[in-house]
């Protein structure tokens, strides 16, 4: 594949709003994409920005398995499932112990794992 046609095939996939395909992608052409940025549109070039700096710091991806996770954090917590919540920590505590979680949570979920002592609270 050309560098036009990756980046046109990125452009297109990013605008359709197919993150996950867009990430692979970058992630798979980065050093070649790092040198022909101008031809992404703005959305992709960010992504490959955001993408590069994670990269860089060292910070693992979540896993499908830890979006679905969390996105059952943010469920429990939005409806006060503490039952719930606290069956989630128990049989996932790695997750909780990650530092970039609190950017992948909700207001209530923070609040509550807060509360419950699973997360640092913020000060």
């Amino acid at each position: 594949m050309t560098v036009a046609e990756l980046t046109s095939t990125i452009n297109k996939i990013v605008d359709d709003l197919d993150f996950a395909t867009a990430r692979v992608l970058l992630e798979e052409n980065m050093d070649v994409l790092n040198e022909h940025r101008n031809r992404l549109n703005s959305n992709a070039r960010e992504l490959l920005n955001f993408i590069s700096e994670m990269h860089k710091t060292g910070a693992q991806p979540l896993t499908r398995k830890e979006m679905s996770l969390i996105n059952a954090v943010n469920s429990y917590a939005s409806k006060f499932d503490v039952r719930g919540l606290k069956l989630l920590i128990k049989d996932h505590p790695k997750l909780f112990l990650r530092s970039d979680l609190a950017s992948y949570i909700n207001a209530d979920a923070k609040i509550v794992l807060e509360s419950l002592g699973a997360i640092q609270k913020n000060n």
